[in-house]
C-alpha cells in the first residue's frame, strides 16, 4: 500500500476480506452542487452503494493524503467549502500532496486512488472527453487518458453531454478502452438516454459486465473500462432542450473568456440554470442510478474473482 494513501477502516476491511467496494469521486462535493445539497447528494451515493451490497469509498486528497472513503465530517468539510477546495486531476495531486492540501478528485484522480487501493469499479455521474472545437484548443480531458491506462470499470451515464460525443468515442477507441452499453445499444448522453452514437457492445447483467472485466485484465491488458448506464427515464430531459441549452452555455463561456478546467462547472451550472434547475435533479438521479448498478457490478466481480 502506497504510504500516502489512507483506507477508511470499513474500506480496508472489505478489500482484506474481499468484498465489494465501489469508488466515488468528490469533485461532485465541491464543485457540482451548492451545500448542503452535495454533501446530502454524496451520502446518499454512499448509502445506495451500501444498499445494493458494496462497501463506498468517496475518494479525495485532505491534508495531503490520498483517501479511499472519507468520513461524514469529511463529506461535510468538503461540501462546505465548495469551490474553494482544489479540484484535482491527476497533474494535481502531486503538487496538492506535497502542500499539504485538501482536493477534490475528478474522474481521473479518483480512478488513480482507486486504482492504488485495489478497487476495481468505480460510480460516477458522467466522464470528461474530447471538449467541442478541440481541433483548435486540443482541450481533452485527462479523464479519457486515466481510463487508457488504470484498471478500473466506470460506471456512468456515458460523457458529459457539453462534450463532442462523437470524438470521445473515437479517442477511447484509439486507446483500446471498450464502451459497454448497459441494457442499451446507444451511448447516453447523460442528461438523456440516447447520443445517437452506438456502443462497442450492449450487455444485459452486472454478471455479463463482470465476466468482461476480469477477461480483459486476466489478459493483462491493463486499462479500464466505460459502463454506459442510461438515465432513468423518468429523469431524463428530451436532447432537443439539452442541446439548446448546451448551445447557450457555450455561448456564454465563450463570451466570458471561460478556459481550462473552469469550463465543465461553468457550463453544468448555466445549463442547469437554462433548464430551471431540471439538470441538476437529473444529475442527482443519474449517479444514484449508476451507483447502484456500480455496487451491482462489484458483487458480481468479487464473486467471480474469488472463484
Amino acid at each position: 500500500m502506497n504510504p500516502l494513501l489512507d483506507l477508511h477502516p470499513d474500506v480496508a476491511a472489505a478489500l482484506g476480506s474481499g468484498r465489494p467496494v465501489v469508488a466515488l469521486e468528490s469533485t461532485i462535493i465541491s464543485h457540482g452542487m451548492p451545500w448542503p445539497q452535495n454533501a446530502e447528494t454524496a451520502l446518499a451515493v454512499e448509502a445506495e452503494v451500501r444498499k445494493h451490497g458494496a462497501v463506498p469509498a468517496t475518494c479525495a486528497i485532505v491534508d495531503g493524503r490520498l483517501k479511499a472513503g472519507l468520513s461524514s465530517d469529511e463529506i461535510e468539510r468538503l461540501g462546505r467549502a465548495g469551490p474553494q477546495v482544489a479540484k484535482v486531476s491527476r497533474r494535481d495531486i502531486p503538487v496538492v500532496v506535497a502542500r499539504a492540501g485538501t482536493g477534490a478528485t475528478t474522474v481521473a484522480a479518483t480512478m488513480l486512488i482507486a486504482g492504488m487501493a485495489g478497487i476495481r469499479v468505480f460510480a460516477t455521474g458522467g466522464i470528461g472527453g474530447v471538449h467541442r472545437g478541440a481541433e483548435r484548443s486540443f482541450d481533452i480531458s485527462a479523464d479519457l487518458q486515466e481510463l487508457a491506462r488504470t484498471p478500473v470499470a466506470v460506471v456512468c451515464a456515458g460523457a458529459k453531454a457539453i462534450l463532442d460525443l462523437r470524438l470521445t468515442l473515437e479517442y477511447l477507441e484509439t486507446h483500446g478502452v471498450p464502451v459497454i452499453g448497459y441494457r442499451t445499444d446507444r451511448l447516453p448522453a447523460f442528461y438523456s438516454v440516447d447520443s445517437a452514437f452506438g456502443v462497442d457492445v450492449r450487455l444485459d447483467t452486472p454478471e455479463e459486465v463482470a465476466r468482461v472485466m476480469k477477461a480483459k485484465w486476466d489478459l493483462a491488458m491493463g486499462g479500464g473500462l466505460v459502463i454506459a448506464n442510461p438515465i432513468p427515464l423518468e429523469h431524463a430531459l428530451p436532447r432537443d432542450v439539452v442541446d439548446r441549452a448546451i448551445d447557450q452555455a457555450l455561448a456564454d463561456a465563450q463570451a466570458q473568456g471561460i478556459a481550462g478546467k473552469a469550463v465543465t462547472p461553468f457550463l453544468l451550472e448555466r445549463v442547469n440554470a437554462l433548464t430551471g434547475g431540471d439538470s441538476l435533479a437529473g444529475n442527482i438521479q443519474l449517479v444514484l442510478n449508476n451507483a447502484r448498478l456500480a455496487a451491482s457490478v462489484a458483487v458480481a466481480y468479487e464473486g467471480l474473482a474469488g472463484r
